[in-house]
């Protein structure tokens, strides 16, 4: 049997999906994770048989027995760190956003050219299953050219999320506030779907938190391709109620909620395909994955792909050259805030 790939996780925050899918994986061995918190430390140690735990990132960055390190830490330290581990001759997966300004993602793309290792970033809302024939029906011009995306990200959080771990709303380590910590996977699927964007007129505020970025944005983005979008953040709105995701094309209309399908019509179609992929899709991954049991979703499919990218000598499915262009479209629309000026890309 061939030699499993070793990983190892820093930042046990959200870094514990990275543990859950590497220590599943048949793959790899969740060799070790990195954080400053004790009760971290210890609660992985109990998760995962056999894993070493460290404080020091440079310590574990030692060890020869890692391949690919996963970076889960503040948005703003993610280039520092994704580069010294590139630089130590690891592979590495980095958390959304790549990080927060479009210099310093561009600092993980170079040390990925100059050691010539992997380097991905987790975007992983681009794998739910209904994205597939959206995506589909976009690039084969089932739905004409489009004309209009309207995207957007109505959440709610409580002052507390802000106040815990002293780094989210601010500028120096979150990068922003609603758009670039919540719905950078909703302006990644926007570009990704509509193409590259041209410019964006926005506004932000904070209108229900104690922060120091926003907790609100409403956008206008005009794209290449002459469509445009309008697109809202926000975690302000209670309960939290949608992430919509919406194209409108020459030929037919798609609208989406976070993973489930609400809409699909398109001109000259098959009169019983919009009942089979509302069956299909409706209600999200789930019966999505009752159809296709091998199915993967979240962070999962993102961790295995990287194992797989680095078995197979091949890039994984998103890199750190795509992945900027989601933070290149966030920092125009903050900058479009605070000048109430048009922006350019």
């Amino acid at each position: 049997m061939a030699k499993k790939i070793g990983y190892a996780v820093v930042g046990l925050g959200v870094g514990r999906s990275h543990c859950d899918a590497a220590h599943s994986s048949k793959n790899a061995e969740l060799v070790a994770v990195c954080d400053l918190l004790d009760d971290r430390l210890e609660s992985a140690k109990k998760a995962y048989d056999g894993v070493l735990t460290y404080k020091s990132f440079e310590e574990m960055l030692k060890r020869d027995d890692i391949d690919i390190v996963s970076i889960a830490v503040p948005s703003g330290l993610h280039a520092e760190l994704a580069v010294s581990a590139l630089e130590s001759g690891k592979h590495v997966l980095v958390e959304k956003p790549i990080d927060i300004t479009v210099e310093n993602a561009m600092k993980i793309e170079q040390a990925r050219l100059k050691t010539g290792l992997l380097a991905g970033v987790i975007h992983q809302n681009r794998f739910n299953a209904v994205m597939k024939p959206v995506k589909e029906a976009v690039d084969t011009g089932r739905l004409g050219k489009l004309i209009l995306g309207t995207f957007a990200v109505k959440w709610y959080r409580e002052q507390s999320y802000y106040d815990n771990g002293g780094w989210r709303g601010t500028w120096a380590m979150d990068g922003g506030g609603s758009l670039m910590n919540q719905a950078v996977h909703t302006v990644d699927q926007m570009q990704w779907l509509m193409g590259d964007a041209q410019s964006v007129v926005s506004i932000s505020g904070v209108y229900s938190h104690k922060i120091e970025t926003e907790d609100l944005t409403a956008s206008l983005v005009k794209f290449k391709s002459g469509a445009v979008a309008t697109f809202v953040s926000s975690t302000c709105c209670y309960p939290g109620i949608c992430t919509d995701i919406q194209l409108y094309g020459e030929k037919g209309s798609i609208e989406v909620d976070g993973d489930a399908l609400k809409f699909w019509k398109i001109m000259g179609g098959d009169p019983f395909e919009e009942t089979e992929m509302l069956q299909n899709y409706g209600t999200g991954n789930g019966a999505a994955a009752a159809l296709d049991p091998a199915l993967m979703v979240g962070h999962a499919v993102q961790v295995e792909d990287m194992i797989s990218a680095v078995i197979e000598n091949r890039q994984p499915l998103v890199v750190p050259s795509d992945a900027v262009k989601s933070v290149g479209i966030i920092n125009a629309v903050y900058e479009s805030a605070k000048t109430g000026k048009e922006v350019l890309l």
